[in-house]
This record gives C-alpha cells, sequence and structure tokens, in this order.
C-alpha cells in the first residue's frame, strides 16, 4: 500500500505536435503544503492529516506534524490537481493554515 507522499504518476493527455504529429503532454501534480500557526495544536493537525489525507497513518501524522512546527511547514500530499484541491479546501475547512497549491 502506497504511503500519502508516494510519489504518484502525472496523468498524460496526447495532443498533436506543431508538426502535425502526436505526442503525449503531462498534466503536473500539486503539493499540498501544511503551514506553521499560533492556534493549532499538535493533536488537532495530526487528527486533520489522518482524516483527510488518503492512507495517513497516525505515525506519519504526527512525523508531519512535528516537521510543520519545527521546520514551519510540510508537505502532506502530492498527486494530481482535483484531489490535491480537495484535500487543500478540507484541512483548510479544519481550520489549519495552508500554503496556496503548487504545481511539485
Amino acid at each position: 500500500m502506497p504511503t500519502s507522499l508516494s510519489p504518484v504518476r502525472a496523468s498524460t493527455t496526447t495532443a498533436p505536435s506543431p508538426a502535425g504529429r502526436v505526442g503525449q503532454q503531462l498534466y503536473p501534480n500539486y503539493k499540498v503544503i501544511v503551514l506553521n500557526d499560533d492556534f493549532n495544536t499538535f493533536e488537532h493537525v495530526a487528527n486533520c492529516l489522518v482524516q483527510y489525507i488518503p492512507h495517513m497513518t497516525p505515525d506519519r501524522a504526527w512525523q508531519l506534524t512535528n516537521q510543520v512546527h519545527f521546520e514551519g511547514q510540510a508537505i502532506v500530499w502530492v498527486g494530481p490537481q482535483e484531489p490535491a484541491e480537495l484535500y487543500h479546501q478540507q484541512l483548510l475547512r479544519a481550520g489549519l493554515t495552508m500554503a496556496p497549491l503548487e504545481p511539485s
């Protein structure tokens, strides 16, 4: 079973190239990043990660929560844009301080 931070293959689409040949274009993956703040508790951050990030284990959530606290941020998930937007929005609604989504 993959971990929450295991690489996800980028989606591909077929598009004509300038010379009329068909080529593949990759869709970028996006990073979901939690930022440190002065009001969320360690427990709340870890619980939110377990609740909203697929395959997140409590142990991994605590590791990431410590990274957020000590380093100021942590990438908690990387993958296609649509699920990244969903996880970002869910964590934001739960009160976590989030960086804007960015391509990885």
